[in-house]
């Protein structure tokens, strides 16, 4: 399968879904994205890291150092209320992107004359 490239905004978005099940490490979190995307979708670390760093000085997460399944020190990152609505938010407009480019996809043939 060919690697899927993430439009502007959308590894924020799949970042603090992810993290509404609770606090997770980076790894994890890039698992947890490739895992539920069906193997569609791998997050690198180059990519990660600065998203989740912009995403804790936006407050959006907070990080606590702790220890990983494998015994080794991880920081973990966990949603904080103010990134809870920023996630709501992110997500509605998502949809609705999705929904138009579903349309304009859906409807394009009709515009053949």
């Amino acid at each position: 399968m060919s690697k899927i490239e993430l439009l502007q905004g959308t590894l924020d978005l799949l970042v603090l879904r992810v993290l509404q099940a609770g606090p997770m490490h980076g790894f994890g979190i890039a698992q947890k994205i490739h895992l539920l995307s069906s193997d569609a979708l791998r997050v690198e670390e180059g990519s990660l890291y600065p998203a989740v760093y912009r995403m804790e000085r936006k407050g959006w997460i907070e990080a606590e150092w702790g220890v990983s399944e494998n015994n080794r020190r991880a920081k973990f990152y966990e949603l904080t209320k103010i990134g809870r609505k920023q996630q709501v938010t992110q997500q509605a407009t998502w949809e609705r992107l999705a929904n138009a480019v579903g349309q304009v996809l859906a409807k394009a043939d009709q515009l053949k004359g």
